[in-house]
């Protein structure tokens, strides 16, 4: 049974979020946030990263849904942390590239205890469906300051803002799914000259 396992929970007066992560996963999920897109997206982390992820989330959204996603990134982000300990045996780094019909994205993570977010996207519309597509740049810059790592996250092509969220996601779970895992060769050592993340 795997021990790199979380469960974290973020109580503030916009929103009261729980969340449970295993890195070592098969891809299940459970999500309830009252947000279908952002579901719809964490389920691609959660299948293409291989992590079995659940998320209850009761936000402000009667204002708009900001604070729930957001709040989300930051509570998945406290999941990896925590879930990764002290980082000792992991590969650290992780990189994918995913099409999704004309939309074609890059992403790469470092788990380097340094938290910095580069976003290089462009949307065609604001909107997909009632989803703001700012949001997106807010839940990874919530999962890159709580998780501590370093993401780049860059979309290289597509026309449908559709896929081009859905190509980001789904990198960010392959890309993520190779830094987390254990490589033999590091052993019980920590991935850094430092000797520490």
């Amino acid at each position: 049974m795997s021990t790199r396992q979380a469960s974290v929970e973020r109580n503030t007066q916009e929103t009261r979020i729980s969340a449970s992560l295993n890195l070592d996963g098969t891809g299940k999920s459970s999500f309830q946030t009252g947000v279908p897109f952002l579901e719809h997206m964490l389920d691609q982390v959660s299948r293409h990263g291989r992590f079995d992820i659940s998320v209850q989330a009761q936000g402000d959204l009667d204002i708009d849904a900001h604070h729930t996603v957001e709040d989300v990134g930051i509570v998945l982000g406290q999941a990896f942390a925590e879930a990764l300990g002290d980082k000792k045996g992991i590969t650290r780094y992780g990189h994918a590239y995913v099409p999704l019909d004309e939309a074609l994205s890059r992403v790469v993570i470092d788990f380097s205890g340094r938290p910095g977010l580069e976003y290089r996207v462009s949307y065609p519309r604001a909107r997909i469906g009632s989803f703001d597509v700012d949001l997106v740049n807010e839940f990874f810059q919530g999962f890159v300051n709580a998780s501590q790592a370093t993401l780049h996250v860059d979309n290289l092509q597509g026309s449908n803002a559709h896929h081009i969220a859905e190509t980001i996601f789904k990198a960010f779970g392959r890309a993520a799914r190779m830094a987390v895992s254990l490589d033999s060769r590091v052993g019980d050592e920590v991935p850094s000259t430092k000797g520490r993340l």
